[in-house]
């Protein structure tokens, strides 16, 4: 069976944000970005050659920022998907597509509701306006407003937030007023991550110099139980470690993540898993653009093992609320989960971190702070 998923990498952003460490770039060059463009056409088309679509059932467009398209190229990207994509979208199709605040006017978020973009993921992190500035976002609060109320003003009833937490100088109370904040606006989704310093970011050098503030692991477990907490008592379930929705509005395309299941990975940087291999693109702009005039722009390509597509079910599986069907997975892999795991399951299961609920392995309550503990021993040798 074809991937029924595809994620597209757009690399361009207006700043680098002081902790991030995906692969963006901050260009001021225009054509760079249409040589982009056309590169990544190529790509598609190979790619669906060599592979060919049958049904598109999310498509999730990240970068970057997606959004720090102009007009014109916006509608040059979007048509280009159509044209490769449309004629096999589901009727139910989940087109997902980041955007940060001050990046998004009415008329292009018009042009992509247009063209078929059905569901906005902002960037936020924050509404408070020092670590905004902290973060080295471009954006403040008042933005933020302004582009939920053009986003739905453009037909969008389907938005999702970015949240961070354990931020430097960031306290419970300050967490508590962003998530207040953040419950006012029309949202039917939220991600909220834990600060990772990460190498090769100005945090990290920061970090490194003892000159990043960061809360206490006491105080950032309490930010997550006070996001968990919170998040219920508003109407959102948690669906996975780091994900809440309304009823009905999970991300579709990160459960085909969840569940291990293919995908296909364009643009620079991107990865992909197709017909039982992961692969890796070039990231660097110009080593992409030349790559994609002579082939595919793979750098690195390799089969899944049966033993590391097991490792990844558990580990990704248990990120999930509902946990891992066991029937499921005997179906995949031909064996059952007690036969691979049944002496670490027990283990765990008498630590109190996973436990059975209607034929579903799952981490408990108190084991979700405490998750990589737990997929850590599922890792092979």
């Amino acid at each position: 069976m074809a991937p029924q998923s595809v994620y597209i990498h757009i690399p361009f952003c207006t700043n680098k944000c002081y902790y991030c460490d995906f692969n963006s770039f901050v260009t001021n060059n225009p054509q760079l970005i249409w040589d982009y463009l056309d590169a990544l056409e190529k790509e598609m088309e190979l790619t669906f050659a060599k592979w060919p679509v049958q049904q598109v059932k999310t498509i999730f467009v990240g970068g970057g920022t997606p959004t720090f398209l102009d007009q014109a190229q916006m509608r040059r990207f979007l048509e280009m998907v159509e044209k490769h994509l449309g004629r096999y979208a589901a009727p139910e199709l989940e087109f997902s597509m980041e955007a940060n605040p001050g990046t998004t006017d009415k008329e292009k978020l018009r042009l992509m509701r247009e063209l078929g973009v059905n569901r906005l993921s902002f960037g936020v992190q924050s509404f408070d306006e020092s670590l905004l500035k902290r973060l080295g976002r471009i954006h403040d609060v008042g933005q933020v407003y302004q582009s939920i109320d053009n986003a739905v003003a453009a037909g969008f009833d389907n938005l999702t937030i970015d949240l961070m937490f354990g931020l430097p100088d960031q306290t419970e109370e300050i967490f508590r007023d962003t998530l207040q904040k953040a419950f006012q606006l029309p949202t039917t989704h939220f991600s909220a991550y834990s600060l990772k310093v990460e190498e090769n970011t100005l945090f990290h050098t920061l970090y490194q110099k003892d000159q990043l503030p960061l809360p206490s692991e006491e105080t950032e477990l309490n930010m997550y139980l006070l996001l968990i907490e919170e998040m219920e008592r508003h109407g959102y379930h948690q669906y996975e470690i780091s994900n809440f929705a309304k009823p009905g509005f999970e991300s579709r395309h990160n459960k085909t993540y969840w569940l291990n299941g293919e995908y296909y990975g364009l643009g620079a940087g991107a990865h992909g898993y197709v017909d039982h291999e992961r692969h890796v693109n070039a990231g660097p702009l110009a080593i992409y653009l030349q790559m994609c005039r002579e082939g595919l722009p793979r750098v690195e390509q390799f089969a899944v093992s049966p033993k590391e597509a097991m490792e990844d079910h558990m580990i990704m599986g248990l990120r999930l609320r509902e946990g891992i069907d066991a029937e499921q997975f005997s179906r995949r892999f031909g064996k059952t989960i007690m036969e691979e795991y049944g002496r670490i399951i027990e283990e765990e299961v008498a630590k109190g971190m996973l436990e059975w609920s209607d034929g579903r392995l799952r981490l408990t309550r108190t084991a979700l702070p405490l998750g990589n503990e737990v997929f850590a021993r599922f890792l092979g040798d």
